[in-house]
């Protein structure tokens, strides 16, 4: 699969205010400065459609992008269009910066669209190559599993290390899942600089997209 285009559609602070459709939704989540956006601006081709920044932190909201994957038919505007699917970009969690009340707000948001969003066909979980296991994230893939979310495993920041100590990382932290989980949760390697990993996220959706005709 190929993106054509993405546009931003809109943001909300409450799943009431989600965008109305029947298109499947791809969420994207993991802890704060773990290159989230950067992530979703590789895929999408698009290095200003969802917006970074060097603070932690900065998506506090529901993001929804619109995602076509063919021109839209007899020259239509793209607005006026039924995209493929959405691309939601999800609030960070673990900031320790913010407020417990802010912290509290967020997780609540979070946890709404999650479990009610019934748009929502799979949770891309990024977790930082270059860390071990992280309490945190191991908490939140046990929460997931509980609640029966499917879910995928997002490996990000690969560019930052070698290729050996990128297999190890990676081993290493299937290794620790391997210990509560069988079978593992599909996971993907990827880097927003050097755009691993970008086709076999796309053909992954793709393939999900295919199943559900």
């Amino acid at each position: 699969m190929e993106i054509k285009y993405a546009n931003y559609l809109v943001s909300s602070a409450l799943i009431t205010q989600c965008p109305e459709h029947r298109q499947p939704e791809y969420a994207f989540i993991g802890r704060s400065n773990v290159g989230k956006s950067s992530l979703i601006n590789m895929l999408t081709g698009n290095s200003k459609l969802a917006k970074t920044s060097a603070k932690p932190g900065k998506t506090i909201l529901i993001n929804h992008f619109a995602i076509f994957t063919d021109s839209p038919a007899g020259g239509a505007k793209k607005s006026a269009s039924t995209p493929d699917w959405y691309l939601v970009d999800l609030p960070g969690y673990g900031f320790a910066q913010r407020s417990k009340t802010e912290r509290d707000k967020l997780e609540q948001m979070i946890r709404s669209y999650i479990l009610q969003r019934e748009q929502m066909t799979n949770l891309f979980l990024l977790i930082d190559v270059r860390l071990e296991p992280q309490k945190i994230d191991l908490e939140f893939m046990q929460w997931l599993g509980q609640s029966s979310i499917p879910f995928s495993i997002v490996f990000t920041k690969a560019d930052k290390l070698s290729r050996q100590k990128l297999t190890q990382n990676v081993n290493a932290y299937l290794e620790r899942l391997s210990q509560e989980w069988e079978p593992l949760p599909p996971h993907f390697v990827t880097s927003a600089e050097t755009k691993m990993g970008r086709s076999e996220l796309l053909d992954y959706i793709d393939h999900i997209n295919k199943s559900l005709q």
